[in-house]
C-alpha cells in the first residue's frame, strides 16, 4: 500500500510543486485546499490520470477547529493512513503597526499557527502508528523581523517554536521539522513589484538569484524520507539569505 502525505495549501504554488514532487515518489496526496477547489480538482485530475485513485481534493476552513477535525477525518476515511503532514497553507500581508487590526491578527495566527497546531494533534495517533513525519513551513522572518509584517513574523515564529516543540513532544515514534523558505516566488500581484525592487530584493540573496518550488519541494521530500535521524530542526532554504539576518 502507499504512503499517504497531506499537504495544505496545496492548489498553488508551492504546495502543488510538493504535491507533484511526493506523487512522483510514490505516495498517494491529499490535496487540501480553502477556496482554490477548481485548481485543486484540475491537480487531481493530472495526477489521477498518471495513477489511478492517487489524489483526492479536501476542502476546508483552518481556522474552524471543527473543520480542521472534520478534515482529519476525511482525510483518514480515504486511504485509511497517514504518512506525512507538511502544513504549506499560509497568509501574507503587511500589518503595520497603527493600521494593524484584530480581524488582521487573527487571520494571520489562524492560518499560519492555530490550524497547523490543531491539525497535528487531530493527526497524531495515526502519525505514530506509521513513524510518520511533520514538516511545518515556516520562514526566514520568523527568526528576523519583516519590517511592517510584525503580525505576519510572529505567526511564522510562533510556527518555528511549535516545530520545536512538537518535536520533542512526540518523539520518537513521530519526527518533526521546518523548512523556513527565502524568496521562493514573488509575491501573487507581482506586477505591484518593479523590475528595481526585484533587483534589490536579489541584491540581498547571497545566491543572487531567487529560489524555485522544487527546491521546497525537494527539501520536504528528503525530510520525510531520507532524513530519519533528524528532528526538531528548521532548515532555511533561502539562497543564503539567513547570512544577512
Amino acid at each position: 500500500m502507499s504512503q499517504v502525505v497531506l499537504i495544505t495549501g496545496a492548489a498553488r504554488r508551492i504546495g502543488a510543486e510538493i504535491a507533484h514532487t511526493f506523487h512522483h515518489a510514490g505516495f498517494d496526496v491529499a490535496l487540501h485546499c480553502r477556496h482554490s477547489v477548481d485548481e485543486a480538482s484540475v491537480l487531481a485530475h493530472e495526477l489521477n490520470s498518471q495513477r489511478e485513485g492517487s489524489a483526492h481534493v479536501f476542502s476546508a476552513a483552518l481556522d474552524d477547529i471543527g473543520a480542521v477535525r472534520n478534515l482529519a477525518t476525511k482525510v483518514m476515511n480515504w486511504q485509511g493512513r497517514l504518512d506525512v503532514l507538511i502544513n504549506n497553507a499560509s497568509s501574507f500581508f503587511p500589518t503595520p503597526l497603527e493600521q494593524a487590526s484584530e480581524q488582521q491578527w487573527n487571520q494571520l495566527i489562524d492560518s499560519n499557527l492555530k490550524g497547523a497546531f490543531f491539525l497535528c494533534q487531530n493527526l497524531a495517533e495515526p502519525l505514530r502508528e506509521h513513524s510518520g513525519s511533520i514538516i511545518n513551513i515556516a520562514d526566514i522572518y520568523a527568526r528576523s523581523p519583516l519590517a511592517g509584517y510584525s503580525i505576519y513574523c510572529i505567526s511564522k515564529a510562533g510556527n518555528a517554536m511549535m516545530t520545536k516543540a512538537l518535536a520533542e513532544e512526540l518523539a520518537p515514534q513521530v519526527r518533526v521539522n521546518g523548512i523556513a523558505p527565502g524568496v521562493i516566488l514573488w509575491p501573487h500581484h507581482d506586477e505591484q513589484m518593479s523590475e528595481d525592487v526585484k533587483q534589490q530584493v536579489i541584491q540581498h540573496v547571497p545566491l543572487q538569484r531567487i529560489g524555485h518550488p522544487r527546491d521546497i519541494a525537494g527539501m520536504a521530500l528528503f525530510l520525510a524520507t531520507d532524513a530519519s535521524y533528524i528532528t526538531g530542526q528548521i532548515i532555511a532554504v533561502d539562497g543564503g539569505s539567513h547570512l544577512s539576518h
